[in-house]
């Protein structure tokens, strides 16, 4: 098959991609205790830099925002520092990099955030969190946050965006989707906030639009996309009525000029007509990520729905994905047990078609 629209190029706001091929977001767990990136790390993104673009791992803005182990944060000299080798790395390949900007809210247990867990309301998710010792214990009940507290989050992030540019990345996502903070502010099934900050979805919505509006005051809009996961269960999420609720979002967003929204879906398990709505709601670029293959991607690009697709286990595993999906090659086979934590092993030593 001649994967035309998966192989031209695109532009997403400033982002030019020569492909329409995206690194999704994936937690690695490869980072020390104090969220830096180990020095191999740079190996795994430069050997998938011929993607179009590469989204980073999330990473975390603060020290109460880092609700699992060894997961890379942006917070610090040292962590911008290993970033910086980083994003050199795959600049010399000719790729480009955005960095995901993560607050877990209240996916974190007390011992990795120095303190109760926060999000938007004090409802507990129904689900058992990793401790700073890698202990599995029954997630805790978060605190909820004061307007005051929020200023302050919405501070962490911009700083996080500062900390990125630094850092040489080419961008920002805000990590917007699966349970984390700034979805549990959107969906109500845990925001049951009483304040401008819960209750209608444009009260629910403000949080969001605060974090990116001040993101933006960094990069511009044209370099800072979101991720959402309308009808993600993950991390014990619900909303009452996904749909609506996010063409509101989705019109709100669309007057930020972003230069995108990424999608969170699972091929085939999603609302059949979510996506055209949303497509139809928006109407800028979107990525879409979930269970896609060079075929279905190249569906969904030539129909109108998407603008490019991110590609999480194949990646992951195939660090020239792009070759591979282009020639109709083979697929590596990935490795569930080296997913989270470890060292290069199931990380950095798939090989490519090259080492074939």
């Amino acid at each position: 098959m001649n994967y035309e629209n998966l192989f031209s190029p695109v532009n997403l706001g400033a982002l030019y991609l020569p492909n329409r091929i995206a690194l999704a977001p994936m937690t690695r767990n490869r980072a020390t205790p104090d969220g830096i990136p180990f020095p191999y790390v740079a190996e795994y993104y430069l050997q998938r830099a011929s993607a179009g673009l590469l989204i980073s791992e999330a990473t975390a803005v603060s020290k109460q925002g880092s609700g699992y182990p060894i997961i890379p944060g942006i917070w610090t000299a040292q962590q911008i520092e290993a970033w910086s080798e980083i994003t050199k790395k795959v600049h010399e390949a000719g790729g480009k990099i955005v960095l995901q900007l993560w607050h877990t809210g209240r996916i974190a247990h007390s011992s990795l955030v120095d303190g109760q867990p926060v999000s938007s309301s004090a409802v507990a998710p129904n689900l058992e969190l990793f401790t700073a010792t890698f202990e599995k214990v029954q997630a805790e009940t978060p605190r909820e946050l004061t307007a005051a507290e929020i200023a302050e989050v919405v501070a962490d992030y911009k700083a996080g965006a500062e900390a990125a540019k630094a850092a040489g990345f080419d961008g920002v996502e805000l990590h917007g989707a699966n349970g984390y903070l700034i979805d549990q502010f959107l969906r109500d099934g845990v925001n049951h906030r009483t304040d401008a900050y819960g209750g209608s979805i444009e009260n629910r919505l403000r949080f969001a639009i605060e974090v990116l509006k001040a993101v933006i005051e960094v990069w511009g809009s044209d370099r800072v996309g979101i991720r959402l996961s309308p009808f993600g269960a993950f991390n014990d999420m619900s909303d009452s009525d996904p749909v609506n609720h996010f063409v509101t979002i989705l019109k709100a967003l669309k007057e930020l000029n972003l230069a995108y929204v990424h999608f969170a879906f699972v091929t085939g398990v999603n609302e059949p007509d979510g996506l055209k709505t949303f497509r139809e709601a928006y109407g800028h670029n979107i990525i879409t990520n979930g269970g896609y293959t060079a075929a279905t991607a190249e569906a969904d690009l030539a129909a109108g729905l998407t603008d490019a697709t991110a590609f999480g286990v194949p990646f992951l595993a195939n660090p020239d994905l792009p070759e591979r999906l282009k020639d109709g090659t083979g697929l590596n086979e990935a490795n569930q047990a080296t997913f989270y934590g470890g060292n290069e092993a199931g990380y950095t030593d798939y090989p490519s078609l090259s080492a074939v």
